[in-house]
């Protein structure tokens, strides 16, 4: 799923007062293409009044602009995250209060643009912008609320491994002040970090404890991070994660011998008197709070917790769903792919009920790479292989096309046991950094070649490295919304590219296009045990007893799903919601437009005005539609 650098919160409250955007380009189309308007005719556009409009849109732009180059300057390390070297020997201020800092800057910036610009004086993409702004405030106070029910350390999300994946994957060592700047923050570890763990333990006084189990993951990724030489009884043979990447840069650089020894010895006192001693205090302060951790799993226990649950699923899913709803609808989804497959068991002749060939997918070796560096390899090779086929075939489908390039990576040992299946990070936006889909290939068995090329196409192309780089990549928008986003969106659109290409021919092999019904299966499941785990009070063992019967998905998989939904309440929702609102829509074009209708335009209304939420996403193809009656 996804890095998503969010300079301001996305939002998902529709405000009523924008209602008139996609009812104003449909009567503006419409106008125009009149070639003999009669007296009831609406006037034909003032070419002046547009004019007018485009230029206070630029004003508005430039506002956006101004106020997301402030953004940056108070944060080192998204400026880091988009290719800036200014203030890069520096951490982000973790602490609460300059959370609140920043909620009250977004507030005033919302009341300013309120102030300055009246969205009717706005062309389409300002007025868009304007309203997007005010979804994203909205968001961001009903987030805010909450912002204590998160738990700062888990093994989706925390610092303990955000502060190495980021020094590894983000900070690029070019010279010497760039080594010099790594080594500062080094040193910084111990302010940054132990800002979080203050923040964890005033939550773990207020009730907000993550599960028990939960504890065993931070613990062993902390340790992972202060293993190994330089600190205490490491083989310079075998370096720690952070010393061996600073290294292995420092050693690509032109630099005398003296120099170089000179910034290892500074790296080597930065880990052994900063970081060492940061993570030491962080692993007594989660044993500390894991003895107090309890084994109930849901949010539901938290403070107010099923109000946060209800937030957390209209942020997720930018619907007014209610949890039973979603629920239900999981279980529909589940009953149509268990369908779909059944039909495929049968055409490859397995003799069996449905259940015994999940069994079979999941046990038999031809599904699975060896676990061995050289099955790894195999795996990279294969999957990058897919997405340079698919690459071809892109003209077939689309209009546009990112300009970025794209990697295929395993995710690092050191992260590798507690992080997700796969994930996707973006590009730099100056080029100097591709995206990059990231498979988890720390056990084998948990990813069957059967379902490779559909998490290829959902991690990278046509999936995320699509519309995650074309967005950043579009001119004349505002920078938050190219680098924002929504779940629904995005992750919606992930899943929607698995299924895009068996409609051009794709998944020739049966079991690969049961491998896509087995993705898709899965996504569904998530619907059921989120608001199972969260809302209905499942257990744990009762949650992933639940796929483990229902899905193909190796144990380990469902174990690690089910702790993933667990720490991150309401995500896993998305994907599914979001996939059949664009399959929804696309039909409705389709039949709306029949012949007038190309894939090529439907996905430039999806793509090429950034992420949105659903309901506007819902307007724009309305608006396309009255557009290509017209």
């Amino acid at each position: 799923m996804h890095v998503n650098f969010q300079p301001y919160s996305a939002s998902l409250i529709e405000s009523p007062q924008m209602k008139f955007i996609s009812v104003f380009i449909a009567a503006l189309m419409l106008a125009t293409a009149c070639s003999s308007p009669t007296p009831e005719a609406p006037p034909p556009p003032d070419t002046t009044t547009q004019i007018d409009k485009q230029a206070e849109t630029a004003r508005l732009n430039g506002f956006f602009e101004e106020a997301f180059q402030a953004a940056i300057a108070r944060s080192p390390m998204q400026q880091t995250f988009l290719g800036i070297k200014t203030d890069y020997d520096k951490w982000d201020d973790a602490s609460d209060e300059n959370a609140l800092a920043e909620m009250n800057i977004q507030r005033d910036l919302v009341a300013r643009m309120r102030d300055e610009f009246d969205p009717v004086n706005l062309d389409r993409q300002g007025a868009l912008s304007f309203r997007l702004a005010e979804y994203e405030l909205e968001q961001a106070e009903r987030s805010f609320k909450y912002r204590s029910n998160a738990y700062l350390f888990n093994q989706m999300r925390g610092q303990h491994a955000g502060i190495p994946a980021f020094l590894i994957n983000q900070h690029r060592i070019s010279d010497l002040s760039d080594a010099e700047a790594y080594i500062a923050r080094l040193e910084g570890v111990p302010d940054y970090l132990g800002t979080f763990v203050e923040r964890s333990e005033t939550a773990s006084d207020n009730g907000v404890l993550a599960p028990r189990f939960v504890y065993d993951y931070v613990l062993e990724s902390a340790a992972n991070v202060i293993q190994g030489y330089p600190f205490e009884g490491g083989d310079p043979e075998n370096p720690s994660p952070l010393y061996e990447d600073f290294a292995k840069k420092v050693g690509a650089l032109e630099l005398d011998e003296d120099t170089q020894e000179d910034l290892l010895l500074r790296a080597r006192r930065a880990l052994i008197d900063a970081v060492s001693p940061a993570y030491v205090s962080l692993i007594e302060t989660i044993t500390e709070q894991r003895k107090a951790a309890g084994t109930e799993d849901g949010v539901w226990r938290l403070p107010d917790g099923p109000n946060y649950y209800a937030a957390r699923l209209e942020n997720m899913t930018t619907t007014d769903m209610s949890a039973s709803q979603i629920h239900d609808l999981g279980l529909a989804e589940m009953d149509r792919i268990h369908a779909e497959m059944t039909i495929i068991k049968d055409k490859v002749g397995f003799d069996g009920s449905l259940q015994d060939f999940f069994v079979f997918m999941r046990n038999d070796s031809q599904f699975y790479k060896p676990d061995t560096d050289e099955g790894r390899a195999e795996y990279l090779a294969e999957a990058t292989a897919f997405i340079d086929t698919m690459r071809e075939r892109l003209p077939d489908m689309f209009n546009t096309f990112p300009e970025a390039d794209l990697v295929v990576k395993a995710v690092e040992p050191f992260r590798e046991k507690a992080a997700g299946k796969a994930f996707y990070q973006r590009p730099a936006p100056d080029g100097s950094r591709p995206g990059t889909y990231y498979a988890n290939l720390y056990q084998m068995t948990s990813m069957p070649t059967y379902q490779m090329e559909a998490l290829a196409y959902h991690e990278g192309i046509p999936g995320h490295h699509m519309q995650i780089a074309i967005a950043q990549e579009l001119e004349g928008l505002p920078k938050f919304r190219k680098f924002g986003g929504y779940t629904a969106y995005s992750e919606g659109w992930g899943l929607y590219t698995e299924f895009l290409p068996k409609e051009l021919g794709f998944y020739e092999n049966p079991y690969s296009d049961f491998g896509r019904l087995a993705m898709e299966l899965w996504r569904a499941a998530r619907l059921v045990v989120d608001t199972g785990l969260h809302d209905k009070r499942w257990t744990r063992e009762q949650a992933t007893k639940y796929l483990i019967d229902n899905t193909p998905n190796a144990e380990w998989d469902c174990i690690k799903a089910i702790d993933r939904y667990i720490v991150m309440p309401g995500q896993a929702t998305a994907y599914k919601i979001g996939m059949l609102k664009i399959l929804e829509l696309r039909e409705r074009a389709k039949t709306a437009l029949g012949d007038a209708f190309t894939l090529g335009e439907f996905h430039d209304v999806f793509l090429r005005d950034g992420p949105i939420p659903l309901a506007i996403l819902e307007e724009k193809v309305d608006a396309w539609i009255a557009e290509k009656k017209a």
